[in-house]
């Protein structure tokens, strides 16, 4: 009996071993709060991230212009070779926005806060003319409009309507909320969820197939739709590759402008509009990502990468504030704090600011292919096994409550020892489960590790992707806070002996 109890010690001690993780000191943790709290630089990256730059669409100039002014700041910081590094060809190319002037003349005159779609093309100069709505349920309904909308300016039909809504508009987590969040969603993540019929969806598509197919041929003078909150134009983007035609113009407004002048028109008023839309396209066919350094020390460890990021561009309405200025503030001060307090990791941490998250990952999925993991060949790269953590930033400027670990239930006892000494400030809970949508799911789907925060969601979802994401939307308090669990997480990881193993079975193997 003793050999069976001494044989099952001796495996509890290997297993512990194996996955031993070390907790930093309290002397340290009250270091990185002081450097944190005592001597931010948030309020001075906030402004410099959204007043400065301006929007920093994906390949634009603005964006280029971007790129210039970080990698500066990066190196007066005194962070190691800030440089700019293609990841990824882009077919759209660059596109910014000079004039912007939308207004309604008739049957009487307002001025609107309209947002030209990225990627569409101008008006020439000031044009005007009268507004046409397209109603249609079919596509047999749009027979009534051909022949009919050159020279018009066509009003595309209401899919959004203003429903009054009786919650607040900023929220934080709830304690009942977060102990939800810390269990695991595994048992019950089959559940079949109920969706739109196959047949309906497809007859949607169909009728804008159609839609898009007449504008194209009719060529009216400017295609204005509607969507966002309150009175705050979204911002989207229109399908464009370099070489194709310059598109029609196009302009979001907000849904209650769009509205209103459809239900004027449904009502049999003339409505008029005038517009001045200048549009510049740019051949910049790559995305870049911004990246620096804090170069490892320790002579077996240095060569690993602690990686920290956030997406750089932005859409183009508004500055990018919450979206994703935010995480970008968070990471630069995270490395900040870290190079002014002289430490030395073991491990180098990396910062990386992505380009065309927006568009589709471009930047992350650049990064990965290049130094992580060949897709196209299903092959390992170097730096795959030096990859040791990412942590990742792109929820808005709230205050971080924990970390979604992705079902990687290796990450949690090395969490469990990191955060003893951020506990206090709110970092509490350590969740299973999956969140998408951002850069992290790029190296999570090669089975690295790779997280993103969880975040108190704010006023988040009414304000990104509009005009209205501008530096008024950042918390600032809750960067200072979500700067310095960065640090401490990333110098944890950089610093620890050991580190968090990868998926089990993943990279699966290319298929052909």
């Amino acid at each position: 009996m003793k050999r069976v109890i001494f044989s099952l010690m001796a495996m509890v001690a290997m297993v512990s071993a194996a996955y031993a993780q070390n907790s930093l000191s309290a002397e340290l943790a009250y270091k990185v709060k002081n450097e944190g709290f005592a001597k931010s630089k948030i309020e001075e990256m906030a402004q410099f991230m959204t007043d400065d730059m301006g929007p920093r669409l994906a390949a634009s100039q603005l964006k280029l212009r971007a790129e210039k002014m970080v990698i500066e700041y990066l190196k007066e910081m005194g962070l190691s070779n800030p440089r700019a590094e293609y990841a990824f060809d882009f077919a759209k190319g660059g596109w910014d926005n000079e004039m912007n002037y939308v207004a309604m003349t008739a049957p009487y005159y307002t001025s609107f806060a309209g947002n030209p779609k990225a990627w569409s093309g101008s008006t020439n100069g000031l044009v005007k003319g009268e507004v046409v709505l397209i109603e249609a349920q079919s596509v047999a309904d749009l027979d009534k409009y051909k022949g009919k909308l050159a020279g018009k300016i066509v009003l595309m039909p209401v899919t959004q309507t203003y429903q009054m809504n009786f919650n607040p508009l900023a929220t934080r987590f709830t304690e009942e909320e977060l102990e939800v969040l810390a269990q695991d969603p595994r048992p019950t993540s089959n559940s079949r969820i109920p969706s739109i019929s196959r047949a309906a969806s497809m007859a949607s598509r169909e009728l804008q197939t159609a839609i898009t197919n007449m504008l194209k041929e009719e060529k009216p003078v400017a295609i204005i739709s509607g969507g966002g909150t309150f009175n705050v134009a979204p911002s989207r983007g229109v399908q464009y590759k370099v070489g194709d035609p310059e598109p029609i113009c196009e302009v979001m407004l907000p849904i209650e402008d769009h509205g209103r002048m459809a239900r004027m028109i449904a009502k049999g008023e003339k409505v008029e509009m005038e517009l001045n839309i200048k549009n510049t396209f740019t051949n910049n066919q790559r995305i870049n990502n911004v990246i620096a350094e804090i170069p490892g020390t320790d002579p077996k460890l240095k060569n690993e990468i602690v990686l920290i990021g956030a997406h750089f561009d932005s859409w183009h309405g508004g500055t990018g504030g919450a979206d994703n200025a935010s995480g970008c503030i968070v990471m630069m001060e995270a490395m900040r704090i870290i190079k002014s307090l002289g430490i030395q990791p073991k491990r180098t941490i990396r910062l990386a600011l992505w380009g065309g998250e927006e568009q589709g990952l471009y930047g992350s999925r650049g990064y990965a292919n290049i130094n992580l993991y060949d897709s196209a060949k299903g092959k390992k790269l170097d730096g795959y096994d030096n990859f040791a953590l990412y942590l990742n930033m792109d929820n808005g400027s709230g205050r971080f409550r924990g970390i979604y670990l992705e079902e990687n239930d290796q990450a949690v006892p090395f969490f469990e020892t990191w955060k003893k000494h951020i506990e206090t400030l709110g970092f509490k809970t350590l969740s299973l489960r999956r969140t998408g949508s951002t850069d992290h799911v790029v190296f999570n789907g090669l089975g690295l590790p790779a997280y993103q925060f969880i975040q108190d969601e704010l006023e988040y979802g009414r304000t990104y992707h509009t005009v209205m994401d501008t530096y008024e939307r950042l918390s600032l308090e809750d960067l200072k806070v979500d700067a310095v669990i960065a640090a401490w997480i990333a110098l944890s990881a950089a610093m620890d002996e050991d580190r968090i193993p990868t998926k089990p079975g993943l990279p699966a193997p290319a298929t052909r």
